[in-house]
């Protein structure tokens, strides 16, 4: 019986990962833009100005009217501040990196589950506090709490302003690609953990990596008949008995020719 492999264990579904790889792309670049945009501020606080306006959320001169009391400034809720908007971007920049460093260690066959395990973990624990970040609560105002931001609890059209429409939809847009982002990590994880379950690879001994791929190719169509085939062409090609008489060749011939017109061939 063979033991657990806990480093180099092979991955479930190649093509699941490729798969994977390349939808993750296709986010990351989008995440990047949209994330840019943002930056610094672009519309975080005229939103939350417009939802304070529509009576969704608190007012932002709040702190405005604090620092010109001489009191302390209240915190700013996450979904507001710009800690929030700094986060995404960072989480953006992470996710080309190690996206970059994945595609590199799994052609050279160094992405092993067990590394991995952690990484996807952290991943999806940061995409999920951004979603919460982005869609969190706003209890600054007693008198307005919010659960929900409202650009996204509510559609984009309950502001008349269009401009105040076109960065909501923006907000949208953005959650949207992070929660579509969260569940690649959580399909990454999963790849992660069905690579790590005990199979049937477990039940053998295995002397080297090699064995892998022979079990590989040992199960495609007409495996079988290739290694024969193989074997047959490395055959030794059968010899000729020894008589012991010269081989008989037409440059055999030649030369005794030559050799009967040699004049001191004549004379002997």
């Amino acid at each position: 019986m063979g033991s657990y492999r806990i480093l180099k264990r092979k991955w479930p579904s190649g093509t699941a990962m490729w798969t994977m790889m390349i939808a993750e792309l296709a986010l990351t670049v989008t995440l990047l833009i949209l994330t840019a945009l943002a930056q610094p501020d672009t519309y975080r606080t005229k939103l939350w100005r417009a939802g304070y306006q529509l009576g969704f959320n608190s007012n932002p001169s709040l702190i405005q009217f604090a620092h010109a009391n001489g009191r302390e400034p209240p915190k700013i809720p996450f979904v507001w501040s710009r800690t929030l908007t700094d986060y995404n971007v960072a989480i953006a920049i992470i996710s080309l990196f190690f996206l970059i460093t994945r595609l590199i260690a799994f052609i050279m066959d160094f992405w092993y589950p067990i590394v991995v395990l952690p990484i996807n973990i952290a991943f999806v624990a940061l995409y999920a506090a951004s979603l919460g970040g982005q869609a969190g609560p706003d209890y600054l105002d007693p008198t307005r709490p919010s659960r929900v931001a409202w650009y996204i609890a509510k559609p984009c059209s309950v502001a008349a302003n269009t401009d105040i429409q076109g960065y909501c939809t923006s907000a949208k847009g953005t959650f949207a690609a992070f929660s579509l982002m969260f569940v690649v990590t959580l399909v990454n994880l999963g790849l992660t953990i069905w690579a790590l379950i005990p199979n049937e690879r477990d039940t053998r001994d295995w002397d080297s990596d090699d064995e892998d791929e022979e079990e590989h190719l040992g199960s495609a169509p007409g495996a079988s008949n290739r290694k024969n085939s193989a074997w047959e062409m490395q055959s030794i090609p059968p010899t000729t008995p020894r008589t012991g008489l010269m081989p008989y060749t037409p440059r055999t011939t030649a030369f005794n020719i030559l050799d009967r017109k040699n004049p001191a061939r004549q004379q002997q």
